[in-house]
């Protein structure tokens, strides 16, 4: 249990520490960079790239250097972006989101197999339900995990503060929120998103770029190798280079994969939201872009504690009740934010929304990777490749149109996507009740058969 537990941690440290620097730049970018947009187009590229990744890398990489050495590698195209970020323009930006993107996929693919494999081979000492133990493993690694929100935040805000600005005019306020439709009157005019000092973003940058290396100098030193896949037959190792990238493609012939889709992407487009509509719209547009990191601390703290919490009480409560609490969250998120008008005399709600937004995203995340890992067993790596193509799809379209539909279009898109999502994870649901499969009766009978089997084998020597 030690050891097991010991791994869990340093991965989770090691996102903590990545993402706490590429956590806040993502919150930042629409503020931040918004000539010509280039901010969300960066983004974009991100998770376009993220896509591109997700049909050829991460398989391909696990198998190849195995689940630690790929999210050592991963990490370190984190860090670039960090870099690039000194000197913001097409040409850096760009370039470096693509190599942040093309890390994305391998290192979430190989952070979730890494922690399937290590829940699976702690049922399996145990004699624990799998899934059990896999959803307390993702409960415990995005406490951590996202707790980074927290800090990139509280860094931003405290480096960013120093910034003097202005309240929001009334003329400038009504373009604020749902209202906001960009083409017609956008944001940009109003001197809140105005650009901080270059002295204050090198000082935010170093601080994140700093962050980014004592990652990669953690898993490297203190996470454990484990084998690719502990049920890795001589026919697997044998397979060609070619089935390796087809294997994600491929996984789409399983239709519970399929069906899977919209609930998929339906987290990067409640992400995408909040990192690149929420906090420009409404936060930036009617207090300004100091109050970014404040009011996004509140959504990475109960995002980080209801993903902790949802993990324990799952397996009393089951999957379908938690995406049934995070639904009704997010749906009443959506209709306030509707009907909301921001303004600085109402700043508590400036921090409630995020926070209630981040136990219904808690749900999706925690969730949603434990789906993956107890419905793809046999198929992790090119299971959780979909999953982060599917995700980034959500995210590229998000951030595709953040520049040409008014917010509250968006809002009804969310809607939309969030009902469709449920009603085909259900499908799924009721595939998997007319197929019963008790892993614990399964575990006895292997356990069963390994031991005729080991006893056949020592009658044999004897009478040999």
């Amino acid at each position: 249990m030690e050891r097991h537990l010991k791994n869990v941690l340093v991965v989770s440290f090691g996102f903590l520490l990545l993402f706490t620097a590429y956590g806040a730049l993502q919150n930042l970018q629409s503020s931040l960079n918004t000539e010509a947009g280039l901010g969300v187009a960066t983004l974009s590229v991100i998770y376009a790239s993220v896509i591109v990744s997700s049909m050829f890398l991460p398989p391909i990489l696990i198998k190849t250097f195995g689940c630690k050495w790929t999210i050592t590698c991963s990490m370190c195209c984190y860090i670039t972006f960090s870099v690039g970020n000194f000197y913001p323009s097409w040409f850096t930006l760009i370039p470096t989101a693509i190599i942040l993107g093309l890390g994305g996929a391998p290192l979430w693919s190989a952070e979730s197999s890494y922690l399937t494999m290590t829940g699976n081979s702690y049922a399996q000492k145990t004699g624990k339900l799998r899934k059990d133990v896999v959803n307390q493993y993702f409960g415990i690694f995005y406490l951590i995990f996202q707790s980074s929100g927290i800090w990139g935040n509280l860094i931003s805000s405290l480096v960013l503060e120093q910034k003097i600005s202005r309240e929001a005019t009334k003329a400038e306020l009504l373009n604020c929120g749902a209202r906001d439709c960009y083409t017609s009157s956008p944001t940009t005019n109003n001197t809140n998103t105005q650009h901080p000092s270059n002295n204050l973003i090198y000082i935010l940058l170093g601080i994140y770029t700093g962050s980014g290396i004592l990652a990669v100098i953690l898993v490297a030193v203190f996470l454990d190798h484990i084998p690719n896949d502990e049920s890795e037959t001589e026919e697997n190792k044998g397979e060609s280079f070619w089935s390796n990238i087809l294997a994600t493609f491929q996984h789409l012939k399983d239709r519970r994969q399929v069906l899977l889709i919209p609930l998929t992407m339906y987290s990067g487009f409640e992400q995408g939201f909040l990192s690149g509509d929420y906090t420009k719209s409404y936060v930036t547009c009617a207090l300004g872009i100091q109050y970014v990191g404040y009011t996004m601390i509140c959504f990475s703290a109960t995002t980080s504690f209801s993903s902790l919490l949802y993990g324990k009480i799952s397996q009393y409560t089951g999957r379908i009740a938690l995406y049934g609490v995070g639904s009704v969250i997010h749906f009443f998120c959506f209709f306030y934010l509707l009907v909301w008008r921001p303004h600085p005399k109402h700043k508590m709600l400036f921090y409630l929304f995020p926070a209630f937004w981040g136990m219904g995203d808690a749900v999706i995340q925690t969730q949603n990777n434990a789906v993956y890992g107890d419905l793809f067993v046999k198929n992790k790596e090119a299971a959780f490749a979909n999953y982060r193509l599917w995700e980034s799809l959500g995210f590229v379209i998000a951030f595709g149109y953040s520049t040409s539909l008014c917010v509250s279009i968006k809002l009804y898109i969310l809607m939309v996507i969030l009902i469709l999502s449920m009603l085909l994870y259900g499908t799924i649901e009721s595939l998997e009740q007319d197929q019963p499969y008790d892993e614990k009766d399964l575990n006895k009978r292997e356990e069963t058969s390994d031991s005729i089997k080991h006893e056949h084998d020592e009658e044999l020597e004897m009478t040999m």
